[in-house]
């Protein structure tokens, strides 16, 4: 059972910067894409990056891209998200979630109703002045 537990998160200015964290156990991070999702008060939950199961492809929501990137450091099996130039609107529960995957692709998964096997509980981002 993959169990992943989010850090991380935090009140920050607009303009600013924070580095999400997503530690995995208890499976193979290779053997898992990993996503980023966030959701905003009364907003649906959205998928805002994912990567690979081997690391090799990674994608963005609109919104984002340019601004947030996506990283992994296999050995310490942990999922970074590096969250630049954050803007209010940006202010979520950002969760990180797994998948079982032998695809090395992960687009489909920033699709609307995208489905995930394992889920963190989130942590909250809040950027406001």
């Amino acid at each position: 059972q993959l169990q992943l537990v989010e850090s991380g998160g935090g009140l920050v200015l607009p303009g600013g910067s924070l580095r999400l964290s997503c530690a995995v156990s208890g499976g193979d991070l290779n053997d898992h894409a990993i996503v980023w999702f966030r959701q905003a008060p009364g907003k649906d939950r959205e998928g805002v990056s994912c990567i690979s199961r081997d690391g090799s492809n990674r994608n963005y929501v609109d919104s984002v891209k340019g601004r947030f990137t996506i990283s992994r450091d296999a050995a310490k099996r942990v999922v970074y998200l590096q969250m630049d130039s954050l803007k209010p609107e940006d202010t979520a529960v950002y969760y990180c979630a797994a998948d079982f995957s032998l695809s090395n692709a992960c687009a489909r998964y920033l699709q609307p109703g995208a489905g995930m096997n394992f889920w963190g509980k989130g942590t909250l981002v809040t950027v406001s002045s």
